[in-house]
């Protein structure tokens, strides 16, 4: 995989620190991903909304999350980076981007792409597993998966069709319609696992933790101006 080359001018992104993901690890692989950028961790109203690109991590159970950027007052300042500004959803941040989730008896999201959360159901087999195999599989869903890109998008720029990144989750967004969906995987069943709209993109797998691939979208995200529709990029 040939890897963007970096940009020369700076650019600011905020990675928001609402206390629920791996920060430092997604802040690394930013700076590693474009050696020019400004990569700030911030809870900071201001310093989220003055920032030319915004990335909203998180791990950890939506019920949480949801209750943290309420308890800091970050409702309003991620909802107006979504509608204005280059956007990247990571895990829980993808998740918390839908109107509702089912997990911890049903939270009510931020509902910026409309659509559900769903459980990976208890008893999920492998449709590809020979009949002599043992072919549960196990909840959560966690390592490397290969990804289908469904459409074309700026941020796969460089990135081979079918590449593997890793995974950790144990729920999966289900869009109310199938125009966001610009990845996909199987596990036991087909499941989206990236969205694309406008301004925004959003991963179920973490980029951070993806090796070559993932420093790659990093770099494409850090290079991307936000411009996107459903009919080409």
């Amino acid at each position: 995989m040939t890897l963007s080359t970096p940009s020369t001018l700076s650019t600011t992104v905020a990675v928001i620190d609402y206390g629920m993901g791996n920060l430092h690890s997604v802040a690394k692989a930013l700076e590693h991903a474009d050696t020019h950028a400004k990569v700030l961790v911030t809870s900071d109203k201001q310093q989220i909304a003055s920032a030319d690109r915004v990335v909203l991590p998180g791990v950890g159970s939506i019920r949480d999350c949801i209750g943290e950027m309420e308890r800091l007052d970050l409702i309003d300042t991620i909802k107006q980076a979504a509608a204005s500004k280059p956007f990247l959803g990571i895990c829980i941040g993808m998740q918390a981007l839908m109107t509702h989730s089912a997990e911890n008896d049903g939270v009510n999201c931020l509902d910026i792409i409309p659509g559900e959360v769903e459980r990976f159901a208890d008893q999920l087999s492998d449709p590809l597993a020979s009949e002599a195999a043992d072919n549960h599989l196990k909840i959560p869903h966690m390592g490397w998966n290969q990804v289908n890109q469904q459409i074309k998008h700026p941020l796969w720029q460089n990135i081979p069709q079918n590449q593997r990144f890793y995974f950790v989750h144990s729920y999966f967004v289900v869009p109310q319609s199938p125009e966001p969906i610009a990845g996909s995987t199987v596990y036991g069943h087909p499941v989206c696992v990236a969205l694309a709209q406008e301004n925004i993109f959003a991963t179920q797998f973490h980029p951070e933790k993806s090796s070559d691939a993932g420093i790659q979208l990093f770099a494409n995200f850090i290079g991307w101006d936000g411009t996107y529709n459903s009919s080409g990029c």
